[in-house]
């Protein structure tokens, strides 16, 4: 049996993945509108093969409603102090409970995002409002694998496709 290909996610993405990113989830509907929310926070297999975003049922209803009925994922992580972006989809996305260990993940998530925009001089409040949930029971995990993902640094690698094992 041949080896599996590289995972999509190379080195150089998955650290930007964990850094203090913007994390953005889009969908669509069976009618093709499209839907976006914020995701509160990550997290990405150690084979780099899934990724796991944070989403707040109460505020990204449709968008899970999506997921749940065609699989379908966008997911866009951005560094907001230096624009570095890349962008992953995948057809297999399934929205389930958190586990353990994931509200942890999501309070670092939080941290570390009010310490990237406070470089750009956002006070602490301003990303505790951007990514306000309204409790425990008010996290899911949304897990898929990436299929196809693409460079977004605004520049003229924009829009790049990302080949397997990508740097």
């Amino acid at each position: 049996m041949p080896a599996p290909p590289p995972p999509l996610i190379g080195p150089e993405q998955a650290a930007l993945i964990r850094r203090r990113v913007s994390i953005i989830v889009g969908s669509r509907d069976a009618r093709h509108r499209p839907h976006v929310m914020r995701a509160v926070g990550c997290r990405l297999a150690e084979d780099l093969r899934r990724v796991t975003v944070f989403m707040s049922p109460s505020s990204s209803a449709q968008v899970l409603d999506d997921v749940r009925h065609n699989g379908q994922i966008a997911v866009v992580f951005s560094e907001p102090s230096s624009n570095r972006t890349v962008q992953f989809k995948g057809v297999d996305a399934v929205v389930e409970p958190i586990g353990p260990g994931d509200e942890a993940a999501v309070d670092r998530y939080l941290h570390n995002f009010v310490d990237e925009i406070g470089q750009l001089g956002f006070p602490p409040d301003v990303a505790h409002t951007i990514l306000r949930r309204g409790g425990t029971d008010d996290l899911v995990a949304v897990h898929f694998t990436p299929s196809t993902g693409f460079e977004q640094t605004p520049g003229p690698t924009a829009g790049q496709a990302l080949g397997a094992g990508a740097a």
